[in-house]
């Protein structure tokens, strides 16, 4: 995998050279399917295209939480309509530090679909900017299409029956609030999967919304022999599972359904406080 941070003076170099990534807008809000592509289309790294998280990075709402992994040839449709290859290096990046969509579209790109050469512009949009970065607004020619077709890699996920084998240590990404139990703003029961820990992504990132240095999170990182991430819907426990990337520690598999998946069914315990 390749190094997977990139940062806005390098992404110019990068857009300047013989082979220049494809950019991946993934900026998205939760509760507003519509907002990221506005956000797009008002101000957009020049060349890039939007990849949306709730219709493109997630499939249909349901018995698999609020964004369960989309079909494989769903997916697969969707890399190729932006004209994505493994010979062509990727970017992506939203307004939150990695936080929401654009982890979610490193890690189905990178660690799910395999992509050699998948990067998360570190600090998005704004450190761009703060660099003196161009934007654009509007609409653009969509790239050419391919025909690359990846190999899954479904062991880089798992499903609700391994949360709770011996050895395994869960590290749940959402805030210390909702894991504990005292406000739940999006899900109808409040709470944890009983034996986790919590690890916000917002502690992954410095003041300035860049990740914090490899040895430092290396330092923070819940260890264990088997790692598995997950949040309220399976989006920002890739972010999680990114910042063990950036760490250079083994990365922890993902439970995409999440809490909203677990909750589903009654039988499943509950846990609250600390």
């Amino acid at each position: 995998m390749s190094r997977p941070l990139m940062t806005a003076p390098e992404l110019a170099e990068a857009l300047d050279g013989h082979r220049p990534p494809r950019l991946l807008d993934c900026r998205a809000r939760l509760g507003d399917s519509d907002a990221g592509h506005t956000l797009w289309w008002e101000a957009h790294l020049p060349g890039s295209v939007h990849l949306d998280l709730d219709r493109e990075l997630a499939g249909p709402p349901g018995r698999g939480g609020r964004h369960p992994l989309p079909a494989r040839e769903a997916f697969t449709a969707t890399l190729q309509r932006l004209g994505i290859t493994p010979e062509l290096p990727v970017v992506v990046y939203d307004d939150m530090g990695g936080q929401l969509a654009a982890a979610r579209a490193w890690w189905m790109l990178a660690c799910w679909a395999g992509h050699p050469d998948v990067r998360l512009l570190d600090g998005g949009i704004k450190a761009w900017m703060g660099a003196g970065g161009e934007v654009v607004e509007g609409d653009r020619a969509a790239p050419p299409t391919s025909d690359w077709r990846p190999t899954y890699r479904d062991d880089r996920w798992c499903e609700a029956t391994r949360l709770q084998a011996e050895g395994v240590l869960l590290v749940d990404a959402r805030s210390r609030e909702r894991f504990r139990g005292e406000v739940e703003p999006i899900d109808p029961v409040a709470g944890h999967i009983p034996g986790a820990v919590c690890r916000p992504s917002a502690d992954n990132l410095t003041s300035w919304g860049r990740f914090k240095p490899p040895g430092q999170l290396a330092g923070e990182l819940p260890e264990a022999g088997e790692v598995i991430a997950y949040c309220g819907s399976g989006v920002t426990a890739c972010h999680t599972i990114l910042a063990y990337a950036v760490a250079g520690r083994p990365l922890p598999r993902l439970y995409p359904g999440s809490w909203s998946e677990w909750i589903r069914d009654p039988a499943r315990p509950v846990a609250t406080g600390d």
